[in-house]
C-alpha cells in the first residue's frame, strides 16, 4: 500500500554482465519464453545496455535445452558443458 520508500528501491542483477542496478533500471528475462504467464515465476534480469544488446529472435528450441541441462542446479562449468554436449548429440546426434 505504501509502495517503495526514496532511496530504497530494490536491486537485481544483471545474469549477462553482472551489474547490480535499481530494478528499474533493469529488464525481465524470462527464460521460458513466456513473459506474460507470472504464476508462480522468478525472473532474471539484465540491465538495459545488455538487454539492447541480445537478439531478440526466437531461439526454437534452446531455451528448453539450456533449462533441461540446468538440472540439477548447482554443477561446475566443466558439468554444463559436458551435460550440454550430451544433451544436444542425445536430441540432434553426433557434431562432425
Amino acid at each position: 500500500m505504501w509502495g517503495m520508500r526514496l532511496g530504497r528501491e530494490a536491486r537485481v542483477t544483471c545474469i549477462a554482465c553482472g551489474t547490480r542496478v535499481a530494478r528499474s533500471n533493469a529488464r525481465e528475462y524470462d527464460k521460458e519464453g513466456d513473459r506474460w504467464e507470472r504464476t508462480d515465476k522468478e525472473f532474471e534480469h539484465l540491465c538495459k545496455p545488455c538487454h539492447s544488446d541480445i537478439d531478440h529472435h526466437p531461439r526454437g528450441e534452446l531455451e528448453r535445452l539450456l533449462l533441461d541441462v540446468e538440472q540439477p542446479r548447482h554443477m561446475t562449468h566443466a558439468e554444463f558443458i559436458h551435460r550440454y554436449h550430451r544433451l544436444v548429440e542425445e536430441r540432434y546426434g553426433r557434431s562432425e
